[in-house]
């Protein structure tokens, strides 16, 4: 003991502070045995920005649905509290959007539809991720649909055809909107066509034959416009779609893929086959990185990737996505990306959403951040939280926080807690999440913050997790109707408002440190803002 205390004391003072400052992110052992967390950033210490890869796009069912009111509306609300800067959506050419039909065999266009819903997406300031989807039946090779609202998934019965649509579709955008605004869109061909019985009726190389023509036809509007693919399911075909590419001079600016955090289960759109929560740790993050991989590995190491579509689930019948759980699965699952993705676009924003057609539950394990009546799901607060971050990301030990600096001094950290508490049992997220799941204690949460500027505070601590900002465990204690009255409506927004649960005032004197304690439990998500006052 003596001869570790000379040691210490024969210690440099930097290096002392970087021992003190490791041994605050781990956790340690309180008084009475209780577990504290410790979480220290410094001010002058900076990772750089903040990779908002996060909010760079979020997900909607299709086009059609977008000319509704409660949609544009909730989309309004989500992009004003969520940051979504981008929207890609199925279905901008199925015969519901009215864009395509042909008189004696001689095509003719129309674009109304799609005029209306881009011109709602720039009133608000968001622009489309455009994925080029599905077939108008009078260009289509055969019959085969898929959903309630029967995208056509059949090739185009004439290539030249379809490309002329293409680069009309294309050169109307850029007339109505502009060339620079068009090159700051994405165009995505199709999606997931590697689902054979289900997006594409094709084989692979039908596909990439499909996406050479359909790239060329953009290109030729411009060379300036982004274009990619495959939007392949599971991560599928990327190594070989890169190499057609390569090999055939087909223009290509990022790859698009997906990916679901189950382990079974197959294009579900009912829920009734049952999913399983993925209980691998690198279940999401380890598909971003693998597919990071290949392109690093490829003949184009520096194309961008997109993951057009992500959740814990696939099929917009699964309780997970109602669940307290999904917001600590949301940021745990996004800040394990690290800066692998350019874009990790969430599946979807709203449960305003018609696969399986319209939906005869409040809450029914739709896919979106809201539901029906303007209620927050849990997953929508991950995301509000992620927003607040400031622009520069602070440098932290711990795996499971962000904490961040805004331009006019304030610091937001967001923490949290992601236990998979999925059984390794015969059991479907179905009927697990369905069930009261009540959060055990993870102990004190010590956040300390070094160097802040002296003067007044104002900080707001904001909560998600088990009957915090927990919608469905509101529902369920109301017996879970399969409609609500205005009243239930008004109740469960009441009491899952997204209000602060914690404020106060704190002087920041010449030492320039703050702490705040708090209490963490599991599947927790915290977010603490400090905001300089005058």
């Amino acid at each position: 003991m003596q001869d570790r205390f000379k040691t210490l004391r024969a210690t440099s003072p930097l290096v002392l502070l970087i021992i003190v400052f490791c041994a605050l992110s781990k956790p340690l052992l309180a008084a009475g045995g209780e577990t504290s967390r410790l979480i220290s950033a410094d001010l002058r210490a900076t990772n750089g920005a903040l990779n908002t890869m996060f909010n760079f796009c979020v997900g909607a069912g299709r086009a059609n649905e977008g000319l509704r009111a409660d949609w544009q509306r909730q989309l309004t609300y989500a992009h004003q509290q969520c940051g979504f800067k981008y929207i890609r959506m199925h279905g901008l050419f199925d015969d519901d959007m009215g864009v395509y039909r042909e008189e004696n065999g001689k095509p003719e266009y129309n674009w109304q539809y799609i005029d209306e819903l881009y011109d709602f997406l720039e009133h608000i300031g968001m622009k489309p991720f455009v994925e080029l989807s599905f077939m108008p039946d009078s260009l289509a090779s055969g019959s085969k649909t898929i959903f309630w609202y029967r995208g056509n998934v059949t090739p185009p019965k004439d290539m030249k055809k379809w490309a002329d649509f293409i680069r009309a579709f294309v050169e109307h955008e850029k007339e109505r909107y502009g060339d620079g605004e068009v090159r700051t869109w994405y165009f995505e061909v199709w999606n997931e066509p590697n689902l054979k019985d289900g997006f594409w009726t094709g084989t692979q190389q039908d596909y990439f034959n499909f996406y050479a023509a359909t790239a060329r036809a953009i290109k030729n509007v411009s060379p300036d416009f982004q274009i990619g693919g495959p939007a392949t399911a599971g991560c599928g075909w990327v190594p070989e779609f890169i190499h057609f590419c390569t090999t055939n001079q087909a223009p290509l600016d990022f790859i698009s893929t997906h990916t679901y955090g189950v382990d079974q289960g197959y294009l579900d759109s009912t829920g009734t086959h049952g999913t399983a929560l993925s209980r691998n740790f690198d279940s999401i993050w380890g598909d971003v990185k693998r597919v990071r991989q290949e392109i690093t590995e490829s003949a184009m190491p520096r194309l961008k990737l997109f993951f057009t579509e992500w959740s814990s689930s696939y099929t917009p019948s699964d309780p997970f996505h109602d669940s307290y759980l999904s917001a600590a699965y949301i940021v745990d699952k996004l800040k394990h990306c690290d800066d692998a993705a350019q874009a990790m676009s969430y599946w979807t924003f709203t449960d305003i959403f018609e696969e399986s057609g319209p939906r005869w539950e409040a809450f029914h394990g739709g896919f979106g951040l809201i539901n029906y009546e303007d209620i927050k799901k849990s997953a929508f607060y991950a995301y509000q939280f992620l927003n607040r971050l400031g622009p520069a990301e602070l440098k932290d030990n711990d795996p499971s926080s962000w904490i961040c600096k805004d331009n006019s001094g304030g610091v937001q950290a967001l923490v949290w807690d992601f236990t998979n508490l999925f059984p390794q049992t015969n059991m479907i997220n179905q009927v697990f999440y369905k069930r009261d799941l009540p959060a055990k204690p993870k102990g004190k949460v010590t956040l300390v913050v070094s160097h802040l500027p002296k003067g007044k505070y104002m900080v707001e601590l904001y909560k998600v997790g088990y009957r915090i900002n927990d919608s469905y465990d509101t529902y369920r204690d109301m017996g879970s109707p399969a409609q609500l009255t205005s009243a239930q409506v008004a109740e469960i927004k009441s009491k899952n408002s997204g209000s602060p649960i914690e404020v106060r005032t704190v002087k920041i004197g010449y030492d320039g440190n703050f702490e705040q304690r708090f209490d963490l439990r599991e599947n927790d998500v915290v977010l603490v803002t400090l905001k300089p006052q005058q």
